[in-house]
């Protein structure tokens, strides 16, 4: 059981870790759509590749438009958020009675 719980914990951290990273790469691919950058940057072409499989589908099931502006990240770092406030704390939550 101690070995499970210890696995609970770490995949918690590793979520929480990773959901954080995703959130600020959301948030850089957000600040570049202010300004207009070069295409073919290996940066900007690495920002778009990693977040746009998972803004497209939200810009095509919510095609809220207010005069251009995407609010696409603001969700997805809202799910983040979430996610990250109640499924990390769960699985550490678990690990913890686990390993009492």
């Amino acid at each position: 059981m101690f070995i499970i719980s210890n696995l609970l914990l770490a995949l918690a951290k590793i979520l929480h870790l990773l959901l954080s990273l995703y959130m600020w790469l959301i948030i850089g691919r957000a600040i570049l759509s202010w300004v207009s950058p070069d295409p073919y940057n290996p940066v900007v072409r690495f920002l778009y590749n990693v977040t746009e499989p998972v803004l497209y589908p939200i810009r095509r099931r919510i095609p809220i438009n207010l005069g251009g502006m995407d609010l696409s990240p603001m969700i997805v770092i809202l799910i983040i958020m979430f996610l990250d406030n109640f499924l990390v704390p769960s699985l550490s939550g678990m690990a913890m009675r686990m390993g009492l």
